[in-house]
């Protein structure tokens, strides 16, 4: 169970879309907002979970023409995102939007991460620590996700909104954007190199 929580952890913690932009709405919106747009990603991550415990997500994603679709959207999105990092001039901004993305913008980002569609499939069918009672397996597995997922989340928030506190210079700013490009630019790759692996 301990090498599992320790999983959940790394994976949730390295950056993916998820981490990547509620830190982003923390930095140009603040903690209200950014809390509204964490729930989003809190319900679709879940959403996202259920999805691959019933096998309908492996159903649904068996089809290439649905597989294709997602992934389009997903590199679409991020190759924007990114775009929208290393452009942002001399202010921090993961995300630049006239008003700030809420509950539904989390919760269809979550509904396209490929991220969590695999953090999600490699946790269930991996890591087994209870191969004798499935249930209590799968439910202490829900458990101990979210129990990280909370707090990692809010880690990444809390980051954001540091970041927008500290008035920092238009040189430091702009590497800072830069690297988040970067960030976002290798969770792109490596999306494209899961997709080609697969097929």
């Amino acid at each position: 169970m301990l090498s599992f929580a320790a999983a959940v952890f790394l994976l949730f913690i390295t950056p993916g879309p998820g981490v990547l932009s509620i830190a982003g709405v923390g930095s140009a919106y603040g903690w209200r907002d950014g809390l509204r747009y964490g729930t989003g990603l809190f319900i679709g991550t879940n959403l996202v979970m259920t999805l691959v415990l019933t096998g309908f997500a492996a159903i649904i994603l068996s089809a290439p023409a649905v597989r294709v679709v997602l992934m389009a959207l997903s590199v679409c999105y991020l190759l924007y995102l990114s775009a929208r990092i290393a452009l942002a001039g001399s202010r921090i901004a993961f995300i630049e939007a006239k008003s700030a993305p809420g509950i539904r913008a989390g919760l269809l980002l979550q509904a396209i991460n490929p991220k969590a569609y695999a953090v999600n499939t490699a946790m269930f069918t991996g890591f087994s620590f209870a191969p004798e009672s499935l249930g209590f397996e799968t439910a202490a597995k829900i458990l101990i996700m979210n129990a990280i997922w909370i707090p990692v989340h809010l880690g990444w928030l809390k980051a954001g909104v540091t970041l927008h506190r500290l008035n920092l210079s238009y040189r430091t700013q702009r590497w800072i954007n830069y690297g988040m490009a970067l960030a976002m630019l290798g969770v792109v790759a490596l999306a494209l190199v899961s997709a080609f692996g697969a097929t």
